[in-house]
């Protein structure tokens, strides 16, 4: 009886591991997110780059495309969450990462929007003769619009921060090497301007999300059909 009850605990904890094993999905599993985000961010960073290089306009912000990809993104979160039927401790933390991201992405873009505007608001109360400007070369006296410096510096170093994590708690090194390289262009972004920070965030959709994401998207589909 002992003998009995000892294998049975045994195929229990292999059963329970092989369903913990087959229930893994996600941004940081199947790659289709990864996917979906680091192509929206490398499209609209190349196009914005070549906006303002080649000096032409196409009509709308292309930006608008990241918050487009939302609609996408939740029609994968629900269909990934229905064909989960076991959730792991390690799969919780990444998908808890990956929110705090998500939320903190549109801090960011709530933070830059508003408070330029506010403070704007702030300083007029206070002395309306500081919103004017005078340009030295032509004399010409002009308002002053606040704005917040280094606003795509800001993002490169938040996209690098889930990716480093993943990488570093999945042994992944290609979202580990990617989240480092966003690292670096972070830096980099720090001594160039707005055109070419554009360009960087462009390289960073690709060697962030997109790459990475093309090689789980692979090996899951390969496991898949094992």
């Amino acid at each position: 009886m002992e003998e009995e009850k000892e294998l049975s605990e045994q195929e229990s904890l292999k059963l329970i591991t092989e369903m913990i094993q087959k229930a893994k999905g996600g941004f940081h599993e199947n790659g289709t997110s990864a996917i979906l985000w680091g192509s929206v961010v490398s499209i609209a960073g190349f196009i914005s780059f070549t906006e303002n290089y080649f000096r032409y306009y196409i009509g709308f912000d292309i930006w608008l495309i990241v918050l487009a990809a939302i609609i996408p993104q939740i029609f994968i979160s629900i269909k990934e969450n229905r064909n989960k039927k076991v959730v792991s401790h390690d799969e919780k933390f990444m998908d808890a990462t990956w929110l705090v991201y998500g939320i903190s992405i549109f801090a960011l873009m709530f933070y830059i929007n508003v408070v330029p505007s506010v403070s704007e608001h702030f300083i007029a109360d206070y002395d309306k003769s500081q919103l004017l400007i005078k340009n030295l070369q032509t004399g010409a006296i002009q308002n002053w619009k606040p704005f917040i410096f280094g606003q795509s510096s800001l993002y490169l170093l938040l996209f690098s921060i889930p990716t480093l994590i993943t990488g570093i708690a999945r042994r992944f090194k290609p979202m580990l090497f990617g989240g480092l390289l966003c690292l670096a262009l972070f830096i980099t972004s720090c001594y160039t301007t707005t055109m070419w920070d554009m360009l960087l965030m462009a390289l960073a959709g690709i060697f962030n999300w997109l790459i990475p994401g093309i090689i789980l998207r692979s090996r899951f589909l390969k496991g898949k059909n094992c």
